[in-house]
């Protein structure tokens, strides 16, 4: 997994609330278990009209937002159904950073688990942060984990929270097969003198 240190990007702002798992990812994109090539169809019912074009009017096809590395969005983002696909389809979209209100717990924790940092913040300092991103949207925001903070230049800098082990896990790109290989030689010094305690197995 690719660490998250200091990001420096553009942020789109997608200004709705409830976006769950089917509007991140539609069930029909569901049948591969590949984590790339899912970015192209993130979105794909609102993003797209019907004959599959690009819909000029959703924010994400505006050609300022097209390298948009930070996501600024509603509550309760990614609710709905339990599916890791959404943030497959997120990160392979370019996405590394999500700002919300609030998430639904499962996506919460898979975006974790794959790279992605899901940041919780008041109400109020989205609307800033939504706002700033419409107005200015060549102006990149920086958000530096190790930090904890979110800026954008010198017109604001705000503080956010994050748990100790999973800001340890992004920092250093280690997913659930990374942890495990960190006590890889635990393991090995384990298996060896098991063998010795119980040879019959």
């Amino acid at each position: 997994m690719k660490p998250f240190t200091t990001l420096r990007a553009i942020a789109a702002p997608l200004d709705m609330i409830n976006i769950d798992t089917d509007i991140i990812i539609p069930k029909q994109f569901l049948k591969t278990i590949k984590r790339a090539g899912l970015g192209v169809s993130a979105f794909y019912n609102i993003r797209y009209d019907d004959e599959g074009k690009p819909r000029e009017d959703f924010i994400l096809n505006k050609p300022e937002y097209k390298n948009a590395e930070i996501l600024i969005t509603g509550e309760n983002f990614g609710c709905g159904s339990s599916r890791e696909h959404a943030p497959w389809a997120l990160l392979d979209m370019g996405f590394r950073c999500i700002l919300a209100p609030s998430f639904a717990d499962i996506f919460y924790n898979n975006s974790f688990k794959n790279g992605i940092l899901p940041i919780a913040l008041p109400q109020g300092q989205i609307d800033q942060l939504m706002q700033s991103a419409k107005d200015e949207p060549e102006a990149p925001l920086e958000i530096d984990l190790d930090k904890q903070t979110i800026t954008r230049g010198n017109k604001f800098s705000f503080s956010f929270e994050i748990d100790p082990f999973r800001k340890h896990c992004l920092l250093h790109g280690l997913d659930d097969i990374g942890l495990t290989l960190e006590k890889a030689a635990h393991i090995e010094n384990f298996e060896k003198s098991d063998k010795t305690n119980r040879p019959w197995i």
